[in-house]
């Protein structure tokens, strides 16, 4: 990390292949990392482990995933996919739960355009009794099915949900990625410090991009900044999948703002090209998690230099990169070109195992008991390997799992009580690039 600033929050708690059934999924043996060529250690051997037909949680660890697949999220399903799928690989290479194998049944979550994608996969990932699902990306779909696993009492452990809303919903619902107090703080003061003082928001009508809107907008109006456009309450906020915004930039350029903080999905690679067309500086543009992503073959060279972005989440070192990278070659037939939520993805995973094997139990009953427990939430001794912690476990020690996504012990509203914040600059060739990095916790 380029750097690292602690940050204390005065906010309230705000805030197919891969993805096929389990019925026709079957656990296959594959080649090691460098058989591949990865550049992962050469002396790990990943496998792709698919749940089977009939397999459920009474005779296996079994991972579900509700990930997108399709839609405008898809950029972050490989990097969620191989999360699962790598620690799901480990888990079995150290011996799986207490002797239980482990295997994953990924199913699709689309967007927030359709809910009927998410709402069918719910269906058949609960009909297949899994110990845990992990998911969804967007928390606009995780509120579309969250009462579903609650109501059957089956564990939703999300690597990327932000909104506000989803802070204690749920005794079955966690988290891996900090809610949107932490960011917007993070996002806000970003701005503030860079010297701007009159915002504009562009932001779509779904739950993540006003949640996440309203606690930007909290820390700049306490920095003594103002929101001139799209500002909560003003009405202005566009539906999500618009592909037209010459009428919404062209408002926010009226009110003459210092910078523009857009919050989108795939709508963003229609706005940007709108800001430019109207003349707008685009070194004063900051993104979020939703649309911090590289572009380089979607605008042409330039366009979003100095721009700067956040992504929840600590940027992990090289060595689980590359093992990140390893699965996925191996498990997904190709290389990543993103590696957010990946991190998050994977300790989701793990730490629900841990849960099973201090529970005593693949059942998704035992994994919500003992969940936030081996997070550190009863303090203990920390550990950074499946294998490590689950060897303290076995000498009936408390743990406090320290993964790479770098998140504290899950708190009372089963969130994360800290995380990072990465803080990304775009170059000239469209891609976004760490550049800093701060940590936060809710108070």
């Amino acid at each position: 990390m380029a750097g690292t600033a602690i940050l204390g929050f005065a906010l309230s708690a705000c805030g197919s292949d891969s993805s096929s059934s389990g019925a026709t999924d079957t656990t296959s043996d594959t080649p090691s990392a460098s058989e591949s060529g990865s550049t992962a250690p050469a002396n790990e051997t990943f496998t792709n482990d698919k749940c089977k037909a009939g397999q459920t949680s009474a005779d296996t660890f079994k991972v579900g995933g509700i990930l997108p697949l399709t839609g405008n999220l898809a950029y972050l399903g490989p990097p969620e996919i191989a999360g699962v799928g790598l620690a799901v690989s480990e888990i079995n290479a150290a011996g799986g739960v207490d002797g239980t194998k482990a295997c994953h049944d990924i199913q699709d979550s689309g967007d927030s355009t359709d809910m009927s994608v998410s709402t069918s996969s719910a269906g058949t990932l609960v009909a297949g009794k899994p110990s845990v699902v992990v998911g969804a990306a967007s928390s606009s779909v995780s509120l579309n099915v969250v009462d579903t696993f609650a109501d059957n009492k089956i564990v939703e452990v999300s690597p990327a949900n932000t909104a506000v809303d989803l802070s204690g919903y749920s005794p079955y619902y966690f988290r891996t990625a900090p809610p949107d107090g932490i960011q917007g703080n993070a996002l806000g003061t970003l701005i503030t410090t860079d010297g701007y003082k009159k915002v504009a928001f562009l932001v779509f009508n779904d739950t993540y991009g006003t949640g996440l809107r309203n606690a930007v907008q909290q820390t700049i109006e306490a920095a003594g900044g103002e929101v001139v456009y799209g500002g909560k309450g003003d009405g202005d906020e566009f539906p999500a999948g618009q592909t037209t915004f010459s009428s919404e930039v062209g408002g926010a350029l009226a009110a003459k703002p210092d910078a523009i903080v857009v919050l989108a999905f795939d709508e963003t690679k229609q706005i940007i090209p709108e800001l430019a067309s109207q003349g707008w500086d685009m070194s004063k543009v900051y993104l979020s998690d939703g649309n911090t992503a590289d572009y380089t073959k979607d605008f042409e060279k330039g366009t979003l230099e100095g721009a700067q972005g956040t992504i929840p989440g600590a940027d992990p070192d090289s060595a689980f990169k590359d093992r990140l990278n390893g699965w996925a070659q191996v498990g997904e037939g190709a290389a990543l070109k993103d590696y957010a939520y990946g991190a998050e993805s994977y300790d989701a995973t793990i730490l629900a195992a841990l849960a099973a094997v201090k529970g005593g139990g693949t059942d998704s009953q035992t994994i919500q008991e003992n969940f936030a427990a081996v997070s550190g939430a009863t303090g203990g001794e920390k550990c950074a390997t499946y294998s490590d912690c689950v060897a303290l476990l076995g000498e009936g020690k408390e743990i406090q799992y320290t993964g790479p996504s770098g998140i504290g012990p899950i708190d009372d509203q089963n969130d994360p009580s800290s995380a990072f914040v990465g803080i990304y600059t775009y170059d000239a060739d469209n891609k976004n690039e760490l550049t800093n990095s701060v940590e936060g916790s809710k108070s």
